[in-house]
């Protein structure tokens, strides 16, 4: 294989299509629009293989994207994951992933290595890889005529038809284009940690509805434990918090509690290493996604699970989605984040909803106690926690999940993506 500079050229001053950010929704993006033809030029400012705060978590979803995306062979001999160890208040259940279009087995690889895999996979189709930070436009009217690159002390203006922003959750880009993170609804604070286990080859998720600080006190979030099938799993936690009620919680000295916790239950063999935090816009809480030629996607677009802060199937969706539009839109302004709301709209307004509830000091007692001993409750957040409701689900949960964020949208100040 080769080296991360092997494929990274230098930066060229034209591209039909220009995508910044080269995680897993800018990566997928240059695949999907390379693979049609398109002059594609990927660019980051990060030099590869490069680490993210994450869970490494792939649900049955992000499988599918990454089946969709062609990368079909990618999971050959990985970990192949069940479904959730769910515990909490003296209980535990083992819920596997409810049946869905999307198959029955998700995954988990380090972030490290799966962002790399799908960039070198987007290099393969045919985009063009070049390192250097995105900090500025020219504009012709409405349109962004160039895009400025910060590469060291140079400066270069890169000419565009076409710009997808995919550049995480800080978006230098979004933020010159007039992106705005409201956090009047659910954000999240998470740290992670890698810990060599001897359940490192499980074949369940393990999570902890029940999370609690050094003292004893409870947290609204979640504690997660994600086998990697390399003799390590990836511990970490997470807090909601708004605006209103803001996550006063030292990641750190929760996470160290969480590791020793549940270190006799996974076997653990080393302490926490790669320690590592980050803040999380969700559920589309974001305004200024599009314009004439261009469009936020992923982390940049906070296109996250509200509840558990799970990104990386809509990164990958959005991707694809993005190209698609490309071919149907002439002025992205309206039309990107309307499919983002069709797409995701009443699904995010609902988890936000009750994420912005879970941030009450109150309410996860009330919930968590009795829902942790219902097998049909635990299903459902399975569903919801792995991003497995979609708007073809027509059973009665689905309905009533979209139903209520669909009531949801309608009485919000600021609804998904607006």
């Amino acid at each position: 294989m080769t080296s991360a500079t092997d494929d990274a050229a230098a930066i060229a001053t034209s591209a039909d299509i220009l995508v910044v950010g080269a995680g897993p929704a800018g990566a997928a993006a240059a695949a999907h629009a390379a693979a049609g033809g398109a002059d594609v030029l990927l660019l980051d400012a990060a030099t590869f293989p490069r680490d993210k705060t994450c869970g490494d978590g792939l649900t049955p979803r992000a499988v599918r994207a990454l089946e969709n995306l062609g990368m079909t062979d990618y999971l050959a001999g990985r970990p192949r994951i069940r479904g959730l160890e769910l515990n909490g208040w003296g209980a535990q259940q083992r819920v596997p992933w409810p049946a869905s279009r999307f198959g029955p087995f998700g995954s988990a690889v380090a972030r490290t290595e799966f962002d790399d895999d799908v960039r070198r996979f987007a290099v393969d189709r045919g985009a063009r890889m070049a390192t250097g930070k995105a900090v500025d436009t020219e504009r012709d009217g409405d349109r962004i005529a160039s895009v400025i690159v910060a590469h060291g002390a140079e400066r270069t203006a890169v000419r565009v038809n076409q710009v997808i922003v995919a550049d995480g959750v800080r978006s230098t880009l979004g933020k010159v284009l007039g992106r705005q993170w409201h956090r009047d609804t659910a954000y999240g604070v998470a740290g992670r940690s890698y810990v060599a286990s001897e359940r490192a080859d499980d074949e369940w998720m393990g999570s902890h509805l029940e999370l609690r600080d050094p003292d004893g006190g409870l947290l609204p979030g979640y504690g997660w434990v994600f086998p990697l099938g390399d003799g390590t799993v990836n511990v970490g936690v997470g807090a909601l918090a708004t605006a209103k009620r803001p996550a006063a919680v030292q990641l750190r000295p929760v996470l160290e509690h969480y590791v020793r916790m549940v270190g006799d239950d996974w076997r653990f063999t080393s302490g926490p290493e790669r320690i590592a935090s980050a803040l999380l816009p969700m559920g589309g809480a974001v305004s200024g996604v599009a314009g004439r030629n261009w469009m936020l996607i992923g982390d940049a677009a906070a296109c996250v699970n509200p509840l558990n802060g799970e990104g990386i199937d809509y990164a990958l969706e959005t991707g694809r989605m993005a190209v698609e539009l490309l071919a149907d839109s002439r002025d992205h302004t309206q039309a990107w984040p309307a499919l983002l709301r069709a797409e995701y709209g009443t699904a995010f307004a609902a988890a936000r909803r009750a994420a912005g509830l879970l941030t009450m000091p109150k309410t996860v007692p009330v919930l968590g106690r009795p829902g942790i001993r219902s097998a049909a409750l635990m299903s459902t957040v399975v569903r919801v926690m792995g991003n497995l409701l979609t708007p073809e689900d027509t059973d009665l949960i689905a309905r009533a999940w979209r139903g209520s964020g669909a009531a949801f949208s309608r009485f919000e100040d600021r609804p998904p993506f607006t």
